[in-house]
C-alpha cells in the first residue's frame, strides 16, 4: 500500500475508492484524489473493486533485454533497488507511478534507481500531516460554502430583479386596464346622457301634440281670450240660478313614493297616459333600478301592464292622488 493510498485510508476513506481516486488523477497528489472522491461521492460505481494496473517494477527486465538492477562488479550478492530517486533535487519516490507524478508536477526529467529506502512516517509526522490535509478539506469546504453563498445571492438578486420587473407589467396591465373600463364607462355615460335627452325630446313633443289635439290651452291664453271678448250686460228682468256645472281640470298633481323612502312630486296632463308617468319615473328615480309598476293604497290597487295606456282621468288620478312604486 503507497503512502498516499494509507493517508486517504487514514483519514477515513476506503482503501478500494483511495487506489481508483488516486488512479483516475493520475496520482497527482492526496489533495487531487480528495476533489475527486467529493465530486464522485454518488457515483453508482464508486464501490466496485478496483484493480490496480501492473506498473513497471525495479528489478522487471527492460526491453533491450537487461534487467533494472545490475550487481556492482566484485560482490558476492547483489544489491536490490528500494526506491527511485529525482536527479534534479534528490527527492526518493517508492513507484514509478509517483515518479511520473513528479514529473509531471516539477518537470524533472531524470531520475536512476537507489537502494536508499524510503522511511516509514513516524506517528507525529503522520499526526502533522493529516492535520495538514483536514486544515486543506477544511479550507475547501469554506472555499465551496463561499462560492454557494455567493451563487445563492446571485440567484436572490435575480430572482428580486424578475420580481420587480413582473410587478412593474402587471401594475402597467392593471393601469391598462382601469384606462379601458373608465373609458367604456364614460362613453356608456355619454350615451346614456344622449338617450335620456332624446327621451325628455320625446316626452315634450308628446306633451305638446297632445295639448295640440285636445285643444289644451295655458292660463295665460285663457286670459287672453277673456279681455278680447266684450262683457255681456245682464237682463234686468230675466233673473235665473246658473245649473252648478262639475269642474273639469287639465292637470293632476301626482306623488310617487320610492322604495327607499324619497318622493316625486310632478305635475301631469290627465289625458296623458299612466305609461308618462313610468317613464317620467325611470329617469328620474333615486332607488336601484329594477322593473316596477305603481299602485295605490286607498283603495287598495296595482295598476297592471294594460293600465299604462289609459289616461290618468280615467284611473281616477284627478286632481291628485299618490302612487307608490311596487317592484314586480
Amino acid at each position: 500500500m503507497s503512502s498516499e493510498v494509507q493517508t486517504l485510508v487514514e483519514m477515513g476513506f476506503l482503501q478500494n475508492r483511495a487506489e481508483k481516486a488516486l488512479a483516475k488523477t493520475g496520482r497527482r497528489g492526496v489533495q487531487a484524489a480528495m476533489d475527486w472522491l467529493f465530486e464522485h461521492n454518488d457515483d453508482p460505481d464508486i464501490d466496485e473493486p478496483f484493480e490496480v494496473p501492473k506498473g513497471h517494477t525495479l528489478s522487471e527486465t527492460a526491453p533491450d533485454g537487461n534487467t533494472s538492477q545490475q550487481a556492482p562488479a566484485g560482490e558476492g550478492e547483489q544489491d536490490v533497488a528500494k526506491s527511485l530517486k529525482c536527479d534534479d533535487c534528490n527527492k526518493l519516490l517508492r513507484t514509478p507511478e509517483e515518479a511520473e507524478m513528479h514529473a509531471a508536477r516539477t518537470g524533472h526529467s531524470n531520475f536512476s534507481e537507489t537502494t536508499e529506502e524510503i522511511k516509514p512516517l513516524t506517528e507525529e509526522e503522520k499526526q502533522a500531516q493529516l492535520a495538514k490535509i483536514q486544515e486543506k478539506i477544511k479550507l475547501k469546504r469554506l472555499e465551496n460554502e463561499e462560492k454557494e453563498k455567493q451563487e445563492s445571492v446571485r440567484l436572490e438578486k435575480l430572482r428580486r430583479s424578475q420580481g420587480k420587473e413582473l410587478a412593474a407589467m402587471r401594475q402597467k396591465m392593471q393601469e391598462d386596464e382601469i384606462r379601458k373600463v373608465a373609458e367604456q364607462r364614460r362613453k356608456e355615460k355619454e350615451e346614456d346622457k344622449l338617450a335620456k335627452q332624446r327621451v325628455r325630446e320625446l316626452i315634450e313633443k308628446d306633451k305638446r301634440d297632445r295639448a295640440v289635439k285636445f285643444g289644451m290651452t295655458s292660463p295665460a291664453e285663457n286670459s287672453c281670450q277673456s279681455a278680447d271678448k266684450p262683457p255681456v250686460a245682464a237682463s234686468p228682468s230675466v233673473q235665473s240660478t246658473p245649473a252648478a256645472a262639475p269642474k273639469e281640470y287639465k292637470e293632476t298633481r301626482l306623488q310617487i313614493r320610492m322604495t327607499n323612502g324619497a318622493s316625486i312630486v310632478q305635475t301631469f296632463g290627465v289625458n296623458e297616459p299612466l305609461a308618462a308617468v313610468r317613464l317620467y319615473i325611470q329617469l328620474n328615480r333615486t332607488d336601484c333600478q329594477f322593473p316596477f309598476t305603481f299602485s295605490t293604497t286607498f283603495p287598495r290597487k296595482v295598476y297592471s301592464d294594460d293600465d299604462m295606456e289609459a289616461p290618468l282621468q280615467e284611473l281616477g288620478l284627478v286632481p291628485s292622488a299618490v302612487l307608490m312604486v311596487t317592484k314586480l
